[in-house]
């Protein structure tokens, strides 16, 4: 394993405001992306921007992608009543912005789909000012499931190419970069009012050509916003870093991805696909008023 730089640090915040959601989450028995994914920013995004990445559909998921750390299995029968649980948590803490992902359901017919329109709804009727990103997975291609969440109406439509084509077949269990495109550019398509966004993870052996091709694939399919982050090993079984890649190349790579036509760029060491989400689409909006 390489040793991590000295850029990459994770902040402890053991707020009040972290407590409060800390308990808030476990009262409504609720899973973060922010606890079953390990990520760096749980504390800051928690402590500091009293924000979280609900995950809904259960804690397992039924694809084991080799950079994921959430766990893989037979899921449990969907719980109907998660999106009112969801809803009354936002409201509690008072968002502005949320981000609502998922576990892959590929042993159900819609992925899932019923259930996230269900909770942007919620979300919507609950708290009418709150904008609702929704990090979804491929659906499997399944175009009925992807109208029945745009018929929800989230503000952003998000799903991740993680990598570059090249590396797909080994991070991305069961997927596929072609149909992660067609996702997007289908979202696009059927909707032009939603806004498009997709990430990316560097560091798994992907080369700066490679990057940039992905950013010209999502331009190509209207992806408006995107994020650009570092892979971190999450335990000893998962996929390996091969590099570290530079807080100057990624300012680098953030000014290539704006040459390119991408209305907001977030790209750094910590950043992940839900980092901020609420100030990145405040400065999409405030964009395309000038």
């Amino acid at each position: 394993m390489l040793r991590k730089p000295d850029w990459i640090r994770v902040k402890i915040n053991l707020t009040d405001d972290f407590r409060f959601i800390d308990s808030l989450l476990s009262k409504k028995r609720l899973n973060t992306v922010c606890e079953e994914a390990r990520c760096p920013n749980r504390h800051e995004c928690w402590g500091s921007h009293r924000t979280a990445t609900f995950m809904v559909l259960g804690d397992t998921c039924t694809r084991r992608c080799r950079f994921c750390s959430v766990k893989t299995g037979l899921p449990e029968a969907v719980d109907w009543d998660e999106p009112a649980r969801v809803a009354e948590s936002v409201v509690q803490m008072k968002l502005a912005h949320v981000v609502i992902t998922m576990v892959n359901r590929d042993d159900l017919a819609d992925g899932g789909s019923e259930l996230m329109a269900q909770t942007i709804r919620a979300i919507h009727q609950a708290l009418p000012g709150c904008k609702v990103e929704v990090l979804s997975s491929d659906m499997m291609g399944r175009m009925t499931s992807l109208e029945t969440m745009l018929a929800a109406r989230p503000e952003i439509m998000s799903h991740n190419l993680e990598t570059v084509e090249r590396l797909t077949p080994r991070v991305r269990s069961r997927s596929d970069y072609h149909r992660s495109l067609t996702f997007l550019e289908m979202s696009h398509a059927l909707d032009p009012t939603i806004v498009t966004k997709s990430s990316l993870m560097l560091g798994l052996g992907e080369t700066r050509e490679e990057v940039e091709q992905v950013m010209d694939d999502l331009r190509h399919v209207h992806v408006s916003l995107i994020n650009l982050g570092q892979y971190l090993q999450p335990t000893s079984t998962h996929l390996p870093v091969q590099r570290y890649w530079t807080p100057e190349e990624f300012d680098q790579l953030k000014q290539t991805a704006m040459d390119k036509g991408f209305i907001h760029v977030e790209s750094g060491p910590m950043v992940r696909s839900s980092y901020h989400a609420g100030d990145q689409y405040a400065a999409y909006q405030q964009t395309l008023k000038k």
